[in-house]
């Protein structure tokens, strides 16, 4: 689904990623971990052109979004995003926060939309929710929100900018089971992530950023059972 071919990413002099090669199938559950500053969310910001390479190429579903004849926001609509700040308008409810998207730039009707969107908060628990407004949610209901809104765009895709990272302890779990439900179902899912139960027990597979380059790659079994680097080692010494 989405080819990644030497992709280089520079502020300056600074190298933040480094001559990075990987594929993502259609249904795989990737997760990105590996310590901070190591490029993970530049890598995760790249996939969709919200952040420029400096070189390379990032090929979804057979387009070249590097291509400057590219229609980036005809394919940006495939590719569903979730950022650790929920990014909802706080000035509108939260059914409309869900389907603003779908009516403006798929054109579907209110009604449509507004079915798929009652759809999905029944899904995860907040169907009550539809007229509050985003001040009067918790953390981990903002998020739960914020993945439905990326959901009512029907995309091939979700990528998740460390989904977590800004929610309480106690919240984290709704989240994250959310996201569980969607990786059950089949759903393409790139996500930098720092919980490490999520991506050993979920993902299909486990990429090791540090140094602006993959270090290392593999099932949650070999990344968390048998690393081979001692950078991977060490990162894993730290966190688990």
């Amino acid at each position: 689904m989405i080819s990644v071919k030497k992709l280089s990413k520079r502020f300056d002099d600074l190298v933040v990623l480094d001559n990075i090669d990987t594929e993502i199938e259609k249904g795989e559950v990737i997760c990105v971990i590996g310590p901070s500053g190591a490029g993970k969310s530049t890598f995760l910001r790249c996939l969709n052109m919200l952040e420029t390479p400096t070189s390379g190429q990032i090929i979804f579903e057979g387009n070249d979004l590097t291509d400057p004849k590219t229609n980036l926001n005809l394919h940006r609509q495939r590719m569903g995003m979730v950022f650790q700040q929920f990014n909802l308008f706080p000035h509108m409810t939260v059914l409309d926060n869900l389907t603003c998207a779908p009516m403006m730039l798929k054109k579907e009707s209110k009604e449509k939309a507004e079915s798929r969107a009652m759809d999905l908060l029944k899904r995860i628990g907040l169907a009550d929710k539809a007229g509050a407004w985003p001040a009067q949610l918790s953390g981990g209901q903002k998020q739960r929100v914020a993945i439905v809104r990326a959901l009512c765009m029907e995309p091939d895709v979700m990528l998740f900018d460390e989904p977590t990272s800004a929610l309480d302890p106690e919240m984290v779990g709704e989240v994250l089971d959310v996201m569980k439900h969607l990786a059950e179902a089949g759903m393409t899912m790139v996500v930098v992530t720092h919980e490490m139960g999520f991506a050993r027990e979920v993902a299909s597979r486990v990429l090791f950023l540090a140094d602006g380059i993959i270090a290392e790659e593999g099932t949650p079994q070999q990344i968390f059972k048998e690393p081979k680097t001692e950078r991977l080692k060490g990162f894993l010494a730290k966190v688990l």
